[in-house]
């Protein structure tokens, strides 16, 4: 018998926007995010970025860069489906990437490597579907405002790393 998901995410659907913007709202709002932010996907959605419009206008906040990390789905995958969770102190290792030392065994404090039910490939493949779309919406958005940058995820890290930081200073 096939476990049912606990939750709208196992399940590899997405949280709703009312709660994402509501989330995001109220992060923006402390103190420390008047320095700068970054918001990791989100928005997705061109409902969501005027959203982040509205919010960003109340809060008097401004938006100076949009980066997309441009990855195909098939590496999404297989970087996400391969990750593994300490139970015990909740480090994190990849399979191919940053393996522990010794298979299904934290290198940090011996406890047990598990893999997230939202990391399962079938629940990722169906989350990298109920992306692509959206995020289309929000992409032409941000290409309209002349604030969109992207760069290519598919490169060494550091490489990836230092597109990003010039990005965000341009």
């Amino acid at each position: 018998m096939e476990k049912k998901p606990k939750n709208i995410m196992d399940a590899g659907g997405l949280v709703p926007d009312a709660v994402t913007i509501g989330i995001v709202k109220e992060r923006l709002a402390q103190p420390d995010c008047g320095k700068g932010f970054i918001l990791d996907g989100f928005p997705r959605t061109k409902d969501q970025a005027v959203a982040l419009d509205g919010i960003l206008k109340d809060l008097k906040l401004k938006l100076t860069a949009v980066v997309n990390i441009a990855v195909p789905d098939a590496n999404l995958v297989k970087r996400v489906t391969g990750r593994r969770i300490c139970k015990t102190c909740g480090a994190t290792y990849h399979v191919t990437f940053n393996p522990p030392a010794v298979e299904g065994k934290c290198d940090k404090c011996g406890g047990v490597l598990y893999q997230r039910d939202d990391d399962k490939e079938a629940t990722v493949i169906k989350r990298c579907g109920s992306l692509s779309q959206p995020n289309s919406s929000s992409i032409a958005y941000y290409q309209n405002k002349g604030v969109y940058k992207e760069v290519d995820g598919t490169q060494p890290i550091d490489k990836v790393y230092a597109e990003v930081v010039a990005a965000v200073k341009e």
